[in-house]
Formats: C-alpha cells, sequence, structure tokens
C-alpha cells in the first residue's frame, strides 16, 4: 500500500522560529522541536506518526494548498 505523505517547506524570516511536531493518536503530544535562525529552511513532513506542525515566530510556509506567513512572536 503507497502512503502520500505532505511536505510543508518552513523559512524562518526572523531569528528563533520555534518548529513543534506533534503526535497523532488519542493523546496529542510534542515529539520533536527545532529552532531556526533568519534564512533557515526546513522541510518537514506529515507522517503515521506527526498528525500536526506548529510554528512559532514570523516564517514563510509553504504546503501543497498554498503559501502562508506566521506573525512575529514579539
Amino acid at each position: 500500500m503507497s502512503q502520500k505523505n505532505d511536505f510543508v517547506v518552513i523559512k524562518a524570516i526572523e531569528d528563533g522560529v520555534n518548529v513543534i511536531g506533534l503526535t497523532r493518536g488519542t493523546d496529542t503530544r510534542f515529539h520533536h522541536s527545532e529552532k531556526l535562525d533568519k534564512g533557515e529552511v526546513m522541510i518537514a513532513q506529515f507522517t503515521e506518526h506527526t498528525s500536526a506542525i506548529k510554528i512559532r515566530g514570523k516564517a514563510q510556509i509553504q504546503t501543497a494548498i498554498g503559501e502562508l506567513e506566521s506573525d512575529s512572536r514579539k
């Protein structure tokens, strides 16, 4: 069985952008966290374990359904 996993591209527009992966299942929990500085790019993927990605800080976000920008933490 083939599974298509969606990717998310996150580019930090300011220092200190937090990217947090949340688990899938009955209890949603944090399972991974990264801190990006200005200009750094992270490519994240939704998987059988990751159901959500939380982004805190000013970042440009690209997904299969569109592009958006998160607000600054300040």
